[in-house]
Formats: structure tokens, C-alpha cells, sequence
């Protein structure tokens, strides 16, 4: 299945029930009152979030979604039954737009519901206009028709940590090695064409993104449509591939800290660690001279490479004691 993290659908609330004209049969009385009831109200639309981040992916071939109308009123006053309502189950960081309203609504927690759309009142029934200067009242109302309205749905991925880089950096392999996911790996660039998760020891998360390429933040390559997914992370985990020159090392880095800045939303100024990756490629001394070069732009680095189990290890706890912090 597909990954799917954009949608756009149209959803109505229920219109309101029809108010009757009804009146109350006595013994004796044929005509003893009104007592036609009010209509039931419309069911109203919410937004449900859920663990599932490919629930969009079921949702891309409904453009329609609808509560039930209530229902019109009955004899002997009684209130029509209201039209039940309906949940839309979208994915754990979902921002839904009214394209009528502007208004944004965000799921930032499991199982947190909003309403997006208000049913329509019930109409009133000939019991609601009886007066002392108006026994027999002939009036009713017609239900509020629901509100309706297009929307929009985009996806930003909850993650403590975001694994950036440039493509074929190692990003899958190492997501695959601290948490057991199961990404895809390829010895080829843009193996990963769309975002994986992983979790560490303590539930944090980790998210895979999408190799990204010089003009990232402007729509070049892959990555640019991803970089979202890494707005409300905590930390960025910036892989530098080995296996390039050393000459380009720190060029390479450049590259993916310029396409953060220019996206903006804050991506550059988030904690961040860099990972020298691949290092089974180089010899030790190698790794020492690149570690230097890096060190003079940012002192937070890291070597690993998924071959050795101690390192991952390491770095895996190291990553859980400061998300924890």
C-alpha cells in the first residue's frame, strides 16, 4: 500500500428533523391540543485520531463523507430521533483545513476527537406556537439543513527524532539496526520513497525521511514534500555518509543544513547530532581526520556503522538517555 499523507474530501453534517402538526386525541375530545413534536437534530462530523499512519491510504477513494439526518417529530410531543453522528479516523499529527472557513484543527494525541462540522437543529412542531392566543396552532418548522464543506488533510509525522541526509546516507539501514523496523534498503539512491518508523527502548519514535538533494526545500528530488514530517521532532539526527570523498564531507553536510533553512518552521534550529555513517568503508585514521573537519561546525557527532553491533548499541542508548532528557 501506497504511503498516502495528503487527502481532500467533502463532508456534510445532518439537516435537522421537520417539526409536524399533530394533535392530542382524548376521550371525547378529538381535538384536545397540539402535540406535534419537535424534529431530531442532525448528526454532527468529528475528526478522530489513531495510531495508524496509513489510514490515509483508505481514505483516498472516499470523497464523501455524511452524517445522518435527524428525524422528523412525532405524535404526542415526541422529539424525532437525532441523526447519528460520524467519526473520520485520521492518522496520530493530522492537520485538517475547512477550505470554507480557513479553520485548522490538529490531532496531536491518540484518540483525540474534534468536531469539524455541527449538525442542523430539529424543526419545531405545533406543541412549540400553542399559546393562550393560539390554541390550535398550524405551525411547524422545517430542520436546519447540517453544514458542509471541503477539506484538506496533511499528515505531519509525531516523531522525537528525525534521520535526515542526503540520499543513500544509510538512513533505512540505521533506522533498521537501532529499532528492528523493517525499511527498505537499497545500495542505490532514493530507496526510500516514502517515510518508515521505528521505535527505541522507552517508545520513542524515530522517522525515516526521504533522501534529500540540493533544491529539496524548493521541490527538487523527493525529500521536499518530507521535510514536514520532521516539524515537530526533537531532535534531528543528520547522517554524513563515509563512503564520499573526504573533500565533500562537509560540503555534503552543508548541502542538507541549507535546504532546512530555507523550509524554515524552525528545522534549523532543532537540536541536532551528526552521524558519520558507513565508517566500515574507511580506515580509523580516515575517520579521525573527518570527525575533525565536522567537529568545527557542530561538536555533537556520533560514529556508527550497522555492522558493529557495540556501536549501534551504543549510540541507541546514548539517543534514549537524551530524548528522555
Amino acid at each position: 500500500m501506497a504511503f498516502i499523507d495528503e487527502i481532500q474530501f467533502h463532508a456534510k453534517a445532518g439537516d435537522g428533523g421537520t417539526g409536524v402538526v399533530r394533535w392530542r386525541h382524548e376521550k371525547g375530545r378529538e381535538f384536545a391540543g397540539a402535540a406535534g413534536g419537535n424534529g431530531g437534530p442532525g448528526g454532527d462530523v468529528y475528526v478522530r485520531a489513531v495510531r495508524d499512519i496509513n489510514i490515509l491510504a483508505r481514505h483516498k477513494a472516499v470523497k464523501r463523507f455524511e452524517a445522518r439526518d435527524g428525524s422528523a417529530g412525532q405524535n404526542q410531543s415526541m422529539q424525532g430521533k437525532g441523526g447519528d453522528d460520524i467519526y473520520i479516523e485520521l492518522p496520530i499529527g493530522s492537520v485538517i483545513k475547512n477550505l470554507s472557513s480557513g479553520r485548522v484543527v490538529e490531532l496531536l494525541e491518540d484518540e483525540q476527537v474534534s468536531k469539524i462540522l455541527h449538525g442542523g437543529r430539529g424543526g419545531l412542531g405545533n406543541e412549540h406556537f400553542k399559546a393562550s392566543t393560539n390554541v390550535r396552532p398550524e405551525q411547524s418548522t422545517s430542520g436546519v439543513v447540517g453544514e458542509e464543506a471541503d477539506f484538506t488533510v496533511e499528515l505531519n509525522l509525531i516523531a522525537d527524532a528525525g534521520l535526515i541526509g542526503l540520499p543513500n546516507a544509510g538512513k533505512s539501514s540505521l533506522l533498521n539496526a537501532l529499532t528492528h523496523a523493517k525499511a527498505k534498503v537499497g545500495s542505490y539512491e532514493f530507496t526510500t520513497l516514502d517515510p518508515n518508523l521505528g521505535a527505541l527502548p522507552g517508545g520513542y519514535v524515530l522517522a525515516d525521511i526521504p533522501g534529500l538533494i540540493e533544491g529539496a526545500s524548493e521541490g527538487r528530488g523527493l525529500g521536499h514534500k518530507f521535510l514536514r514530517h520532521v516539524k515537530r521532532t526533537k531532535l534531528l539526527l543528520h547522517l554524513v555518509s563515509l563512503e564520499n570523498p573526504i573533500s565533500s564531507i562537509v560540503a555534503d553536510y552543508k548541502i542538507v543544513r541549507k535546504e532546512l533553512d530555507k523550509f524554515g518552521e524552525g528545522l534549523v534550529d532543532k537540536d541536532e547530532i551528526v552521524i558519520l555513517t558507513k565508517t566500515d568503508m574507511v580506515d580509523a585514521s580516515t575517520v579521525k581526520k573527518i570527525k575533525e573537519k565536522v567537529a568545527k561546525i557542530n561538536k555533537n557527532i556520533a560514529v556508527v556503522s550497522v555492522l558493529d553491533d557495540s556501536s549501534v548499541k551504543k549510540l541507541r542508548e546514548y539517543l534514549s538517555k537524551k530524548l528522555e532528557k
